[in-house]
């Protein structure tokens, strides 16, 4: 079997490039990807050459990890029909020593049934947004969590935390440095930080991954606060000591969704308490990829970038 899929050797050097697939075995099946969406968290680090040494890491390799497509062979003990619409989280399934650490970018994958996550079949480009969903909600979760009341970040990562704290009954104020990106609220303020006085914020929630950002929020933690850490951060992070002690903050590290968290996803896109409207700014045909990765990297005013594999053979 083979398919096209997006390759990226080594920083900012990317291409699509036909791949062999690994045959399918018995649990698995074969989805045809209509649209893919590019990650500006783990992602660009791979693209720029900056990502911290992590297991399973190196190049040649598929990126991606939000794919969205049609199951076009199932076995009749997979659960999963031809025809179903599904979201797949990434695939190892490359031949040629091509790792597919994530693995989602491709036309075609090869993967167990059990990963392929049944979506309704209305849900389009818009579908390949689930796993970003279910990381935002995965963040607010668990066991002794408060909802946020401060979200750092207006991208698509804040943006879902937001209507998130929102379905749940929060009202939460945003910081955005970038007044390009200040709009798009529904529920819930956005604001310059620079404007911010206040003191009492008893979650602070950072979808930036910016460097430097802990004594800032510190500051404005209540005391016995909590701040997460919900983005993905290329340095060290590090913070000044007496300030933190002063207010006792608790930090929490928020990392990779769970099953549970996508039904719960699931469950409110299908009962209309969650939007995943207006957070892909961007789409392009997947034989632009490399184009699609700089814009998406780049360009300040990309939320999300999309490529679409519908039309690709």
């Amino acid at each position: 079997m083979l398919t096209d899929a997006v390759i990226l050797s080594g920083p900012k050097a990317l291409r699509v490039e036909t791949l062999g697939l690994k045959r399918p075995m018995a649990g698995d099946v074969v989805v045809e990807v209509t649209h893919s969406g590019i990650s500006t968290g783990t992602e660009k680090l791979f693209w720029s050459g900056t990502m911290p040494p992590f297991p399973g890491m190196g190049y040649p390799l598929v990126p991606g990890y939000e794919a969205v497509g049609e199951v076009v062979e199932a076995a009749a003990d997979t659960g999963l029909a031809v025809g179903d619409r599904v979201f797949v989280p990434g695939a190892n399934c490359f031949e040629n020593n091509v790792r597919g650490l994530f693995g989602a970018a491709s036309r075609h994958l090869v993967t167990p049934a059990a990963r392929a996550i049944r979506v309704d079949a209305g849900l389009r480009a818009e579908g390949a947004l689930l796993a970003l969903a279910a990381t935002a909600r995965h963040a607010i979760a668990g066991f002794n969590t408060a909802l946020p009341d401060l979200i750092v970040g207006h991208g698509t990562l804040g943006r879902l935390l937001a209507r998130l704290t929102v379905a749940a009954g929060g009202q939460p104020v945003v910081w955005e440095t970038n007044p390009a990106r200040r709009s798009g609220a529904t529920g819930y303020d956005v604001i310059d930080p620079a404007t911010d006085s206040r003191r009492d914020y008893r979650a602070i929630y950072d979808a930036s991954g910016a460097p430097g950002l802990l004594d800032t929020l510190v500051r404005h933690v209540a005391k016995g606060g909590e701040i997460v850490l919900a983005g993905f951060y290329a340095e060290p992070v590090s913070f000044t000591f007496p300030p933190a002690f002063m207010r006792e903050v608790r930090f929490r590290i928020a990392a990779e969704w769970q099953p549970d968290d996508i039904t719960a996803v699931r469950t409110l896109l299908d009962a209309g308490a969650l939007s995943l409207s207006g957070l892909i700014t961007h789409t392009a045909a997947a034989k632009d990829a490399a184009a699609a990765y700089d814009t998406a990297f780049t360009d300040p005013a990309c939320l999300k970038m999309i490529l679409n594999w519908s039309g690709h053979a």
